[in-house]
């Protein structure tokens, strides 16, 4: 079988991320080159690939097959057709794009192409997550009523790149919370009513903080807590946290610690407890933070070689996109946004 052969596209952290994904973990694929960042050199050098000297280079490459999108957000729109002009299989990092429109006509160039578009929602691969989404199918906490999730970050624009403090990329709560919003479509199986939201921004004019409200079609009730502005150490175990209500019983879901579970009134019990991330180093590249990536874009390269849509797809990244927008609406304007 001829791998399939990856590009990337930025040279950042979460570009380097794919990159090790690709050249340590992954089957039936290679990392074939990169291009776009001030790092494309060094990350390129590093792994033995091309450096192309532009984005359209790459993509028009006879030899790269498939392309990873990690540049930053406002700009996924332009790289994501320039693959899809290219005939190229596309992975694009949340959040997909910075407007719906955007998101509709990225899908469209893809499918009448017939090529794969799927979002980096690397959430649904951690281990508390998933199996917390099979206990919600399976029924075991009957229908869900509400969701109280949390994205904290401590000293965040410390930390976060300096693009993502630039106003085209919109916020905290766009770029990192998406997650959250992705989590309760994947959990509900539903479809977002109606958003309303407050935000505050920080001094460079971002949103750096935001609490909105989600009611689901099917009645469900949600909120999201997101910050990047708090003082270390911050609360535990709230990065990526869930709080699940359902009619029969609980979860409490932390996307980078313990699952656990309390039915029919009974006391908790904890059903998963992943052992604690080293985010420093090498260690931010071993197999317990990986996990999750090597999963995701297995799947990447499985559909693309199964000739299937993916497991996440253009939807899935344009309806996250649109909730996210709904709750900056929903605070500028103040009122309940209802979606369609």
């Amino acid at each position: 079988m001829t791998p399939i052969r990856i590009g990337i596209i930025g040279s950042g952290f979460i570009a380097r991320t794919h990159a090790v994904s690709i050249k340590r973990y992954l089957k039936g694929a290679v990392l074939a080159g990169v291009s776009g960042g001030k790092r494309a050199a060094t990350l390129a050098a590093e792994f033995g690939v091309t450096n192309f000297p532009s984005v359209e280079h790459l993509a028009a490459d006879k030899d790269i097959d498939a392309v990873i999108i990690t540049s930053p957000h406002s700009i996924h729109f332009t790289h994501a057709l320039i693959c899809a002009e290219a005939g190229k299989h596309v992975l694009v990092e949340k959040p997909m794009a910075t407007t719906v429109d955007q998101c509709e006509s990225t899908e469209n160039a893809f499918s009448s192409r017939k090529l794969v578009l799927m979002v980096a929602f690397t959430q649904r691969y951690r281990e508390a997550n998933r199996r917390a989404f099979e206990l919600i199918r399976a029924g075991a906490i009957g229908r869900i009523t509400m969701i109280q999730e949390f994205a904290l970050q401590p000293n965040a624009l410390e930390s976060y790149p300096k693009w993502q403090q630039l106003p085209e990329n919109l916020g905290i709560f766009f770029g990192y919370g998406i997650h959250n919003i992705d989590r309760l479509r994947w959990f509900l199986g539903e479809e977002a009513e109606s958003v309303s939201a407050e935000i505050t921004k920080s001094s460079s004019g971002i949103e750096i903080s935001t609490m909105a409200v989600i009611r689901w079609h099917n009645n469900a009730m949600s909120s999201i807590w997101s910050s990047g502005d708090l003082k270390t150490p911050g609360f535990p175990t709230t990065a990526f946290r869930s709080l699940v209500i359902g009619e029969k019983g609980m979860l409490d879901v932390d996307g980078y610690g313990a699952l656990r579970m309390s039915v029919d009134s009974k006391p908790w019990e904890t059903l998963f407890q992943q052992p604690p991330i080293d985010w420093r180093g090498e260690g931010m590249f071993a197999e317990i933070r990986m996990g999750s990536f090597n999963a995701q874009d297995q799947e990447f390269v499985n559909s693309i070689l199964e000739g299937r849509k993916p497991a996440i797809t253009g939807e899935d990244g344009r309806k996250s996109v649109a909730i996210a927008l709904a709750a900056y609406q929903a605070a500028a304007e103040h009122k309940v946004i209802q979606l369609k």
